[in-house]
């Protein structure tokens, strides 16, 4: 870590600031409700949304003509086709989609003690929004959670030539702000793409949130700093400028 203060600190949105997680479990839990009281589903309906999930987790990162609504809705499509056989049903996979989607995002909120954290920093240093993902599907998740004020910029993967872990994108958002790799900080809660990605563009420091308590690999990226929650920021920034206060 280099000698100067932390000029600015870099967070990830998805399970760092918004807990994605638990509005995509709510989500669900309305699809199943959905497929078995309409349409008389039973153990097919968690059957479908488990399969939805594991295409979810494997999904790519496309050109930016990639229209996410149509990919996203053959994501359900396949699902109940897999599930129960017989002809597609575009219809009933739109339906599950759409459902699926407006309920994640009326559950992606900014708690106010985080709200509160993001307005005290900022009195102190620089704050950029980094994530990864779809340019519409991200853009849509900042929106509902009404964070773009917090921040003095947004850069969201999809709208970039390549995403977190590349360095090209922290050095991008470097520029934007003004500072040098060695001034800022990156707090996310994913090893591969967060601290990798700090520490390939040479961050300051990299803070990884380990809210589950996840014991890494040997061969994960070990971040500088590891906390339960986001909210214990404000002591780990304290205790990077108390050592440059030390050094120097």
């Amino acid at each position: 870590m280099g000698l100067s203060r932390v000029r600015a600190v870099f967070f990830d949105l998805d399970n760092t600031l918004i807990d994605t997680a638990e509005a995509t479990r709510s989500a669900v839990l309305e699809v199943i409700k959905l497929l078995q009281s309409k349409y008389q589903y039973k153990e097919e309906a968690k059957i479908i949304c488990d399969k939805v999930q594991v295409k979810l987790s494997k999904e790519c990162l496309y050109p930016s003509n990639t229209c996410i609504t149509n990919l996203r809705t053959s994501y359900w499509e396949e699902a109940i086709q897999e599930t129960n056989g017989g002809a597609a049903n575009r219809k009933l996979a739109e339906e599950c989609y759409f459902l699926w989607k407006s309920t994640c995002l009326q559950h992606m909120t900014l708690a106010e003690d985080v709200k509160a954290m993001l307005t005290e920093l900022r009195k102190e240093v620089h704050l950029l929004l980094l994530t990864n993902g779809d340019r519409q599907t991200q853009r849509e998740k900042i929106e509902a959670c009404a964070c773009q004020s917090y921040f003095d910029a947004v850069v969201v993967g999809g709208e970039q030539k390549e995403e977190k872990p590349s360095p090209s994108i922290f050095y991008y958002c470097c520029d934007l702000l003004g500072v040098q790799p060695g001034d800022c900080v990156m707090v996310g809660d994913t090893l591969e793409t967060d601290v990798q990605g700090g520490l390939n563009a040479g961050l300051k420091a990299t803070v990884w949130i380990n809210k589950n308590r996840i014991v890494p690999q040997k061969s994960s990226p070990v971040p500088h700093y590891t906390v339960s929650s986001v909210l214990d920021l404000p002591a780990v920034l304290r205790s990077i400028d108390c050592k440059v206060n030390m050094s120097s």
